[in-house]
């Protein structure tokens, strides 16, 4: 397990990064023709999505 610190600014600015690759992550998926790239996609997506679910937590 990593655990680090982080101000209240640095948490707000990580959950804004985490949210814009998400959205563009999206876009990447919808556009992607190769099945296993595009699994390989929605993969890092659901992981992507239950880290910034986490993160909703414990912004302020």
């Amino acid at each position: 397990m990593v655990s680090f610190e982080m101000n209240d600014e640095e948490s707000k600015l990580l959950l804004n990064v985490l949210e814009r690759y998400h959205s563009h992550l999206e876009v990447e998926i919808v556009r992607t023709n190769r099945r296993e790239f595009r699994d390989a996609l929605k993969e890092r997506e659901k992981q992507l999505k239950g880290l910034i679910e986490r993160m909703k937590k414990i912004v302020k």
